[in-house]
């Protein structure tokens, strides 16, 4: 049974032994962030703060830490369900009486799916209300020393078209002003932030909402890379597996999420910015100060016994990668339906899931696959993919390895090589240089192998280079002086080592090879946020009738740059605050 609000999933979590509960004060600036730390780097299980210094409420965190407390959260029958609607759509057509029949059981569970009209008096989230400072006493986290300030990490934010009709919830981070006033970091791409365009257009304020808590399927349908019309809160009820309460606000406005434990109310005004940041993000890196739009808060409602809900986020592996994990396993059914020729489709959380994604495609007729790597790029957030990897051989995309050498067997870099500048890039990918502005990389590997690849490196020293290291077949890591040394180095190793370097498809210059070589989420997360492909990728090329002809090795700098944000680490006193009282947190 899928849990229906938070406490719900708590008790599951208690009766898996996969939930602990702090008794002892927990300072929610940089000291419970560190615990948190610690236990998702184990593994550990989900946390109950149940002594929150400066707030009466309890935080929780690490819900989605492991895959199997997604599976506790959301079971088997939502990838079941998925599928069984993705195969309707082939025996309801046409919809005869028959295959109605046959589809009977599916036809009663989407009845279920969509929201319900409850009463005041049984919804939960109407058990307290907060007017006078109403931010006051939410025990907001800070993270990482560096961070502008409190951030609300798990927000589910509501917003509706200012025309009416669809409506939009998406996770988008709340830096916290003061007891009235946020930010609202909406990012290019994002469904909240086309409505709030529309309404500055008009020149009104945009009324907004953010849930905290309620069932975890709000959270997964808030981060899910649905279609832009494709309602959020319809997704939620599909994995709930039943129609989502909704009550009105006595108050006004939005309607609310019956069993979400907090409702923070109020507008967006048109025209206003404050500057939001640092803050510590998945990528593992700090994202800069920039200017964002304002959320003005009116009231906020809450249960009675509230439980606030928050995530870390830093260095993958946190928690948003096994969410990920779970929506694609759950959305892959819909990829052939949504763009046709696309079999299977992964972005990837080690890399921040927009730097990276790979497809496995129809090759029907010569460079189908090329014109589906267009239609990819064109669709929804995936637009915002800075490489892109594709072939139309059967291989597990989550296995990075597995499919890099599919590919690299079957590149022919004079044609499977396209490299788009001056496009757009995600709001935390600085590698660009500009704020959203970066290039884009398309790279095929389709058909019959044209190349043996090698798996060990035979060919002696390369000039400059003090470390070599083999990731996967055909793909060779090398390390030697930093960027800020040596910016022109693999202008250099092109130049004096191409010929030395011809069996090996991709060479890739990062900053330390052999720690990377052997740990797929270290190896990219290090490439892949390291490099803008316009800038950071060399070959030795000729230009034919507007066609640029890449020879091999294709050389990709991934070192450290001047002007990228800096790296996550946790302050060095909290490290050992944290050191000193871990058996107090456990007693």
């Amino acid at each position: 049974m899928v849990p229906t609000n938070l406490r719900a999933f708590l008790e599951i979590l208690r009766r898996e032994n996969e939930l602990i509960e702090i008794s002892a004060p927990v300072d929610p600036n940089l000291e419970l962030a560190e615990i948190h730390r610690r236990v998702i780097d184990e593994q550990g299980p989900a946390l109950l703060f149940t002594n929150v210094k400066g707030s009466a409420f309890p935080v929780v965190t690490n819900l989605f830490g492991t895959t199997r407390r997604v599976d506790l959260a959301f079971g088997p029958k939502p990838e079941q369900f998925m599928k069984a609607v993705i195969n309707a759509t082939n025996s309801l057509m046409p919809p005869t009486p028959k295959a109605l029949w046959g589809e009977r059981g599916l036809i009663l569970d989407l009845m279920k799916v969509g929201t319900k009209k409850i009463q005041p008096n049984q919804a939960p989230i109407l058990g307290g209300l907060k007017k006078d400072n109403p931010m006051a006493g939410l025990p907001v986290l800070t993270s990482w020393q560096e961070d502008g300030g409190p951030f609300v990490t798990l927000p589910l934010v509501y917003t509706e078209h200012p025309d009416g009709g669809h409506h939009n919830l998406g996770m988008y981070r709340m830096q916290v002003y003061d007891d009235f006033t946020t930010g609202m970091h909406w990012q290019i791409h994002k469904g909240g932030g086309f409505h709030y365009h529309e309404a500055e257009k008009r020149n009104q304020a945009l009324p907004v909402t953010v849930f905290l808590g309620g069932p975890p399927a709000l959270i997964a349908s808030a981060i899910a890379p649905v279609p832009e019309h494709l309602p959020e809160l319809m997704l939620a009820s599909l994995i709930l597996g039943q129609k989502l309460p909704m009550v009105e606000n006595p108050h006004g406005g939005h309607r609310l999420v019956a069993e979400a434990e907090f409702a923070i109310c109020g507008s967006v005004p048109p025209h206003l910015r404050r500057p939001e940041g640092p803050f510590g993000d998945h990528f593992g890196y700090y994202s800069l100060t920039h200017d964002f739009p304002v959320f003005n808060v009116n009231h906020v409602w809450h249960r009675k016994d509230a439980i606030y809900p928050a995530t870390i986020v830093g260095k993958p592996r946190q928690e948003d990668y096994f969410l990920g994990e779970f929506l694609q396993r759950l959305l892959e059914p819909a990829f052939p339906m949504a763009m046709p020729g696309v079999k299977d489709l992964w972005t990837y959380a080690e890399t921040g899931f927009h730097p990276l994604a790979a497809a496995v495609v129809r090759e029907s007729y010569s460079r189908e696959a090329l014109g589906t790597a267009f239609r990819i790029l064109g669709e929804g957030q995936l637009s915002l993919t800075k490489f892109l990897i594709v072939t139309d051989r059967p291989t597990t995309l989550a296995n990075f390895s597995q499919l890099l050498e599919t590919v690299l067997e079957r590149f022919d870099p004079a044609r499977d090589l396209f490299i788009f500048n001056k496009t757009s890039h995600d709001t935390l990918d600085y590698t660009g240089g500009q704020l959203n502005h970066g290039s884009k990389a398309v790279l095929l590997g389709t058909g019959d192998p044209v190349r043996e690849l090698p798996r060990a490196y035979t060919e002696g020293e390369l000039p400059e280079i003090h470390d070599i290291a083999v990731y996967c077949g055909g793909c060779l890591l090398v390390s030697g002086a930093s960027y800020a040394a040596e910016p022109e180095l693999p202008q250099r190793l092109l130049a004096n080592a191409a010929d030395r370097l011809k069996q090996w498809p991709m060479v890739i210059l990062v900053d330390d090879a052999s720690d990377i070589a052997n740990d797929q989420t270290k190896f990219l997360w290090t490439v892949f946020t390291r490099f803008n492909p316009a800038s950071d990728m060399y070959a030795q090329s000729s230009v034919n009738r507007h066609h640029i002809a890449y020879e091999v090795p294709i050389v990709i700098d991934a070192r450290m740059k001047p002007g990228y944000p800096d790296e996550l680490f946790p302050r060095e006193d909290i490290v050992e605050l944290v050191d000193r009282r871990w058996k107090e947190y456990f007693a």
